[in-house]
């Protein structure tokens, strides 16, 4: 797919050098670039989404919990021998 983009020319000039030194093509480049700015945003939303699920999370009751599940993991091997 081909994409008419506009760039700083700095940034372009830091581009070809980089693509250069890469041997690779420019539009190669933009490509890579691309992909793993996506990559790294994508996986920033993955955060977020984690956090806004964890912060509706009663901490009181899964401490509860938690502990609940200790002590019946303690009362089931409290006669093991290992």
């Amino acid at each position: 797919m081909k994409t008419a983009i506009s760039i700083s020319n700095t940034l372009y000039e830091k581009a070809e050098k980089t693509a250069r030194n890469m041997g690779i093509p420019r539009s190669r480049l933009y490509g890579i670039a691309l992909e793993e700015y996506i990559s790294k945003h994508n996986g920033e939303m993955i955060t977020q989404k984690l956090n806004e699920v964890y912060s509706k999370i009663d901490q009181d009751e899964f401490d509860k919990d938690l502990e609940i599940g200790l002590e019946s993991l303690r009362n089931l091997t409290k006669n093991d021998t290992w």
